[in-house]
């Protein structure tokens, strides 16, 4: 598989995402359902943190990457879905996320869209991925 970014810009490196990639000669796709905080019993976590939730969230995408033997560094496409989009870039859930991307070596195109609600009323966060291979 080959990756090709497009970035007319700079301005978003320090956001750690690309305007566009183009994938050549993929193999696999892996298309994940969003998740979010919520714990291997079904039970939602860190009601009211949302840099906790955001961690929480990307331990459970890389939880269902790994399984489909895949890895952050393998997606290509990501959503983030908040319920709060000010506490969200504010309160270290975009820092986070972003600092975990970049250590995973993680360069995908994002979207962030701000919702009413999610599944559950104290989820804050949901990330949906795109990975390929």
């Amino acid at each position: 598989m080959e990756r090709r970014t497009i970035n007319p810009w700079t301005w978003q490196d320090q956001y750690g995402f690309e305007q566009a990639i183009e994938i050549t000669g993929a193999g696999r796709t892996l298309i994940c359902s969003g998740q979010t905080a919520i714990d291997e019993n079904g039970h939602s976590a860190h009601a009211g943190d949302i840099g906790a939730q955001t961690k929480l969230a990307l331990d459970n995408l890389e939880t269902v990457l790994t399984k489909a033997s895949f890895t952050l560094s393998d997606v290509v496409r990501m959503t983030i879905y908040t319920t709060d989009v000010d506490a969200y870039i504010g309160k270290g859930g975009s820092e986070s996320l972003t600092i975990r991307l970049n250590s995973a070596g993680c360069k995908s195109a994002q979207t962030l869209i701000g919702v009413a609600r999610l599944a559950f009323p104290e989820l804050m966060v949901e990330i949906e991925a795109t990975a390929m291979k």
